[in-house]
């Protein structure tokens, strides 16, 4: 079976194509960072025309690339901005009823959560997720396709979010959270004392909206210099890395789980990656992550999810219907 994956949920335009047999034949990716970057954020209106335009040439492309007939095609159904899955869902209806194949709306968080599966090496069910990303930042049990408990979520900002907004308030462009990184390299740590927050609370949720103001204030404080700067963005990857760890292994200790799975946009922040690695090594457990381009929103790990799905026969009414909100626990099985 050969599933074409399409992916539209917010600012990049992801399309793909995986074969049951041959593994992910096509994958093309384009991100709208450049478009909003002007605004300091993601624009909706903006985004859903830019995926108008760029969404055929895309699929033109993919399918040539990857040749030979599409027996479905998987897209991303919620959550998101509207207009943007409308856009994605519409063009893959479409193409659904002008080739005769089935069609399968997604949720987009399972996507992330099955990327890492497209490595070399995949984990196995089960194993705990950590989904980390500009909209969320979730603890999950991953029990198996569509089989999913949310151990903990973050009560406010996600955690992408708090490295976007601490990167404008240093001064920093758009997109913000990997700007932040990069300058924190150049910083000391220990220079600033921020918060880890509720780590001292039992439990698995976050909360990422105090340590954004513990920095704005102590921005305000400082000499506003470029060592500032840079100390400052240090400390605050510090604190917020250091929560996610802390919260992992919690969570592997509470489900006794030996693997970890990170998946989402920060998934791809390489301080997270070796502090995960190192923590959950000496506790004889093992850390996988999708290769950086699968981190972010893409198509690759629609097109899989997607195949999964339909392999297991699942299929759905038909019609357009996208959701804005959609809590993964509310996926079954096929």
């Amino acid at each position: 079976m050969r599933v074409l994956g399409i992916e539209t949920s917010c600012d990049e335009t992801g399309v793909a194509v995986y074969d049951g047999d041959q593994g992910l034949v096509a994958n093309a990716l384009y991100s709208q960072a450049g478009l909003h970057a002007r605004y300091g954020g993601v624009v909706p209106e903006l985004a859903s025309r830019d995926h108008v335009r760029k969404l055929t040439p895309m699929l033109r492309e993919i399918t040539a690339q990857a040749g030979g007939r599409i027996d479905g095609i998987a897209y991303t159904a919620g959550p998101g901005l509207v207009g943007a899955l409308m856009v994605g869902a519409a063009v893959a209806r479409s193409l659904a009823y002008g080739w005769q194949v089935p069609a399968l709306g997604l949720h987009h968080m399972e996507g992330h959560l099955l990327a890492a599966m497209l490595e070399p090496d995949p984990p196995q069910f089960p194993f705990v997720s950590l989904l980390v990303s500009g909209g969320h930042t979730l603890l999950v049990d991953v029990l198996g396709l569509g089989v999913y408990r949310v151990l903990g979520e973050t009560l406010d900002d996600a955690v992408g979010e708090a490295f976007d907004k601490t990167a404008k308030l240093l001064g920093l462009p758009y997109p913000g959270g990997p700007a932040l990184a990069k300058l924190a390299g150049a910083g000391r740590s220990g220079r600033f004392d921020l918060p880890r927050p509720m780590l001292d609370r039992p439990g698995l949720d976050f909360s990422f909206s105090g340590l954004k103001t513990a920095a704005m204030l102590a921005w305000n404080k400082s000499d506003k210099s470029a060592a500032s700067r840079a100390d400052l963005a240090c400390a605050f990857e510090d604190a917020a890395i250091d929560t996610l760890v802390r919260k992992s292994l919690r969570a592997l200790q509470q489900t006794g789980r030996t693997t970890l799975v990170v998946a989402g946009g920060v998934g791809a922040n390489r301080k997270l990656r070796k502090t995960l690695a190192d923590a959950i090594g000496e506790c004889g457990g093992r850390v996988h992550y999708p290769r950086p381009e699968f981190c972010t929103d893409n198509g690759s790990m629609i097109a899989y999810a997607g195949y999964l799905r339909m392999k297991a026969g699942e299929s759905d009414s038909g019609g357009i219907c996208v959701r804005t909100r959609w809590p993964l626990d509310q996926l079954s099985p096929p």
